[in-house]
């Protein structure tokens, strides 16, 4: 199911302005956070690989799935029943504490997951429509069909994680290390505005 399935058409005019508003997020986010980095540059999949393939340089991954759009990764899910899930993975390993933020926008329905430093679902912050998909289906600032931002602060092998300001996991444990990953699954999930930074 496409993009375009879900959300509305723009003109070329509001693409193009949402294409500067997303390169001025990354531009700001720079400057308000220091020590931030990208994870995702806005406009391709550099930094990024999938089924061991690496994607510098490239604006889509091979099945299609993974897509640069207007400054915003567009993650398409899988038609099959049951669904196919696939990930791309940051060509980074992370072993030390670190604090990740990252702007979504989930279709309805839409389900898609975080990886944190292996593919184990105990390990995998669920993403999703979270009204209608759960697991989180009581958060009060959660905006359906709109941006949401998502922290993950890890302290050695557990990860703190909030979306919005409200908390979503206050001990998950994870591996000491490996890559971030961010999962195909059903529907689609926009991704914006990534970035890390090393420590806490």
């Amino acid at each position: 199911m496409g993009l375009h399935a879900r959300f509305p058409a723009r003109s070329a005019r509001s693409t193009v302005v949402a294409l500067l508003a997303a390169l001025s997020l990354v531009a700001a986010s720079r400057a308000d956070e220091p020590g931030f980095r990208p994870l995702f540059n806005g406009t391709d999949l550099t930094g990024w690989c999938h089924d061991g393939a690496d994607l510098a340089g490239q604006t889509s991954a091979a099945d299609g799935r993974f897509v640069v759009e207007n400054g915003v990764l567009v993650i398409t899910g899988s038609e099959e029943t049951p669904p196919k899930m696939t990930e791309i993975d940051s060509s980074d390993s992370f072993d030390g504490d670190f604090t990740l933020r990252l702007e979504f926008r989930a279709s309805e329905n839409a389900n898609s997951g975080l990886h944190l430093r292996d593919k184990e679902f105990r390990h995998q912050l669920q993403i999703r429509d979270y009204p209608r998909v759960g697991p989180y289906k009581d958060l009060k600032s959660y905006r359906p069909g709109d941006w949401n931002t998502i922290e993950v602060i890890v302290t050695g092998t557990r990860a703190r994680c909030f979306c919005n300001g409200e908390l979503l996991e206050d001990a998950m444990e994870i591996p000491e290390a490996g890559p971030i990953s961010l999962q195909s699954e059903t529907n689609v999930i926009e991704y914006r505005n990534i970035r890390i930074k090393d420590g806490r």
